[in-house]
């Protein structure tokens, strides 16, 4: 009876949503302590991404500013990478981080790196299975735990988990591209390159969190509906 009050599974969301709680913390604590240091060099994130993207011969991505805060991001369809206003025009450790490893996306573009062709291809797969997924299972348990609507449902749950793992390589390697580039210029100086690993090794872990919260929603559906049910 107490059961059918508490579902225990749901500390498993409670962790998720911890996880992914502290992790945004941490990015955003990091990220505004370097963004207090200016770079010595007086380079702005608009200025290292035109350097990266120079320097590994890409000719054919513009760069933006867009409006909001850390909504950064490369679009691979179109070949421009947009910086937020708090990136673009600042001359911070923080933001030649941030616009670095959105380059380091180009760059991973520009060589066709693999991981980030299979996350594109997965994208509309993982839409499709994130919309069906719950609705399946549903439909699945009101038809007397109906196991082969239920299943197919939560194999559908688990793209959002491949398409998760599949980003963590695709993030970790923008940002080692990045910082290697930016390392070997002139942009920063030797004590500013750790500054900005700190930076990009903070954002990396919110895709690790993410990936986390996703592994833990998987299993509470796995305990809740996986099994085989004999409710008599």
């Amino acid at each position: 009876m107490f059961y059918s009050f508490f579902d225990p599974t749901y500390l498993l969301v409670i962790i998720g949503l911890i996880i992914s709680m502290a992790a945004s913390g941490y990015v955003n604590r990091t990220f505004r302590h370097y963004n207090a240091y200016r770079s010595q060099s007086g380079t702005t994130g608009t200025d290292a991404a035109r350097f990266i993207l120079s320097q590994s011969g890409i000719n054919d991505v513009g760069v933006q500013k867009i409006s909001g805060d850390l909504t950064d991001n490369y679009n691979g369809q179109t070949k421009i990478l947009s910086l937020s206003e708090a990136t673009a025009d600042s001359t911070s450790v923080a933001a030649i981080g941030v616009a670095a490893h959105e380059c380091g996306h180009a760059v991973q573009d520009h060589v066709n790196y693999w991981p980030m062709r299979l996350r594109t291809a997965l994208v509309p797969i993982t839409n499709i299975g994130s919309s069906l997924s719950l609705p399946l299972i549903i439909i699945g348990v009101l038809l007397s735990y109906n196991q082969t609507l239920i299943h197919i449902g939560i194999l559908l749950f688990s793209l959002a988990l491949l398409f998760q793992l599949v980003t963590l390589p695709v993030e970790f390697n923008a940002s080692r591209r990045a910082l290697q580039i930016l390392s070997d210029g002139q942009v920063l100086t030797r004590d500013e390159v750790p500054m900005v690993r700190k930076v990009l090794v903070a954002a990396a872990l919110t895709y690790v969190a993410a990936a986390l919260s996703t592994f833990l929603q998987l299993l509470r559906l796995i305990i809740l509906f996986g099994g085989n049910r004999d409710d008599n």
